[in-house]
């Protein structure tokens, strides 16, 4: 595998997010990585408690910001192949590829998740 050096276009998994990315900085256990498309959007609710809706406090989950950087653990980061997407287009392929599931689920969690992923809608695509 060949290594990862800053200005790399990469893939980076973010807690229960994918997305892809540049390095900007390398760290002894992380990469520093400036977000640049959504290729999967967050899980909503409680990260300790996945799909389950009856929890202390239902999080709402954003997605990284454009441009926005996080620390990454090296091993959740990968190259990127092919070209990068653009921000908004794949923030709404996301979104969208997260929705139609829970539309379809009737469960006490996809009905959570959706009116969360419906709030952030609004807001993301203003």
């Amino acid at each position: 595998m060949s290594e990862i050096k800053i200005g790399d276009h990469v893939t980076a998994i973010y807690k229960t997010g994918k997305y892809a990315g540049e390095v900007t900085d390398i760290r002894p256990e992380h990469y520093l990585v400036r977000i640049l498309a959504v290729l999967k959007h967050p899980m909503q609710g409680d990260l300790h408690n996945p799909r389950e809706a009856e929890v202390s406090f239902f999080h709402e989950r954003r997605a990284l910001a454009f441009r926005e950087q996080a620390n990454i653990p090296r091993k959740m980061v990968k190259p990127l192949d092919g070209g990068m997407p653009d921000y908004q287009e794949s923030l709404r392929e996301a979104v969208t590829h997260f929705k139609e599931p829970l539309e379809k689920d009737s469960s006490p969690w996809a009905i959570a998740s959706l009116k969360c992923i419906e709030s952030l809608e609004k807001d993301y695509f203003k």
